[in-house]
């Protein structure tokens, strides 16, 4: 019964064409670096920034960029078309946050987004800061203080 039930599952699940989907994933990550490359540059230039400084503001300027798409829908299928080029973890992470606020709005400030924002992003954040202290003590262990 079970192998049949599979069989059925197989034949009604959609097959992606890898090779397509590698293709588009490089083409438009490729133009998403380009355009932050070309953010970069501009901060750098009509703000006599460091590269640095600039680095940071371009993150910021992504956030605010993907939250806004978020809010108006178009983020997701944005992603669903060009698959996964736009999931980098700023704009991922970005997203997350928003989806999460716009879920919870209806419940209010405290118990609706403050209690249920980090909901999606929040295992992110926990192994980001455990990966963080790990390597810390592995390069503290190898560099020797």
């Amino acid at each position: 019964m079970q192998d049949k039930y599979n069989k059925i599952v197989m034949k009604h699940t959609p097959k992606e064409n890898v090779i397509k989907n590698a293709l588009m994933t490089f083409i438009y990550g490729g133009l998403f670096g380009a355009v932050s490359e070309l953010l970069l540059e501009g901060y750098m230039l009509w703000f006599s920034l460091s590269r640095k400084d600039a680095g940071v503001i371009v993150i910021i300027t992504l956030i605010i960029i993907s939250s806004i798409l978020t809010a108006l829908g178009i983020f997701d299928v944005c992603v669903s078309k060009l698959r996964s080029a736009l999931i980098i973890p700023i704009t991922g992470f970005a997203h997350s946050m928003t989806s999460a606020a716009l879920e919870y709005r209806k419940e209010g400030l405290v118990l609706g987004i403050g209690a249920n924002i980090f909901k999606l992003a929040g295992s992110v954040i926990l192994y980001g800061i455990v990966a963080t202290y790990l390597f810390g003590i592995l390069r503290l262990i190898i560099m020797g203080g």
